[in-house]
């Protein structure tokens, strides 16, 4: 067996040992064998449910200009591999391991001792053996941080979420009262429940999640045939853009609700609890629910208002 090969396969501490042999030496610390449960995977057979995924990773640091005289705050942690790595495990559901690998890496390199970092993260239940990715980044070793820190960015308006129902929906009057929302100071997103077409049935829990979900994303993209200033946007990136820009969002629940690292309680039949809790999540203040005869919520801190169509140009 070459050395390329063996190397290909061997433990990213021997990986660090054997890579460019002119440069100076650097210390090392690792973390080997952290096997953590994760939801991450793009097929659905990976969502809703946990696997085995492990981590090893290898850090180059730079050395420290004064003796260290066994002092804890001179080195760099093993404790920063490990928390970085559940930063990134807590902050978002992901579908790749490269996209894991490459924001455990960054986290890592922010630390200023940290000058290279070697990242390798397999699945453990997804074959007969492991499956996985190895990545090695660099920083510029004269660069106090490894990148410029960029400007604090402008916080996002508190933005105006209006839930429809589907009268509310169908009303007339809808083009008028979108220009009255939107000519208010605050962002406006709406949502709306599922059409009252009954969806179909599935006897797999998730699979019904799934269906469910998308039968409200029907009538998002109802509604946006009502108005083009309507955009039916599903992802949080999007969403933020839209507000930013004074643009309306129509919100397709999907992609938000099967990604959240916390996935709402909420079951997509009752429409109006799952768009409080997005209320909740975007920061909203003011939630209004245009229409007749709904349920009423616990208000989760927002301003939760019931109006009735005939009321709804002036509800704010």
């Amino acid at each position: 067996m070459t050395d390329d090969i063996r190397l290909a396969f061997a433990h990213p501490s021997e990986r660090a040992e054997a890579m460019d042999p002119a440069r100076p030496l650097r210390d090392r610390i690792s973390l080997r064998d952290l096997v953590a449960e994760v939801e991450i995977g793009a097929f659905q057979a990976e969502r809703g449910s946990t696997q085995r995924v492990r981590f090893n990773v290898v850090v180059e640091v730079r050395p420290h200009p004064a003796p260290l005289d066994d002092d804890v705050d001179r080195v760099l942690s093993y404790d920063m591999i490990a928390e970085a790595i559940a930063a990134e495990l807590s902050s978002e559901r992901l579908n790749l391991l490269e996209t894991l690998a490459e924001r455990v890496a960054e986290r890592i390199l922010a630390a200023p001792q940290a000058m290279r970092a070697y990242i390798r993260i397999e699945k453990l239940d997804r074959g007969p053996g492991a499956l996985g990715v190895e990545i090695v980044r660099d920083r510029a070793p004269d660069l106090p941080r490894p990148v410029p820190v960029a400007a604090e960015p402008e916080p996002l308006v508190a933005p105006l979420v209006v839930f429809l129902t589907n009268a509310a929906l169908a009303a007339p009057e809808l083009p008028g009262w979108l220009d009255r929302w939107q000519a208010g100071a605050r962002p406006l997103v709406l949502c709306v429940g599922a059409s009252e077409t009954p969806a179909p049935q599935a006897t797999a829990p998730l699979v019904q999640r799934r269906i469910d979900l998308l039968a409200i994303e029907q009538n998002a993209w109802v509604l946006a045939g009502r108005d083009p200033r309507c955009v039916v946007r599903g992802s949080r990136t999007e969403i933020d853009w839209a507000m930013k820009h004074d643009q309306i969002s129509v919100w397709a629940p999907s992609k938000i609700v099967l990604d959240a690292v916390e996935s709402p309680s909420a079951d997509p039949h009752d429409a109006l609890e799952l768009a409080l809790w997005f209320a909740a999540e975007l920061h909203a203040e003011t939630v209004l629910v245009i229409g007749e005869d709904v349920p009423e919520h616990p208000a989760r801190g927002l301003d939760l208002r019931y109006v009735s169509p005939d009321a709804a140009g002036t509800a704010i």
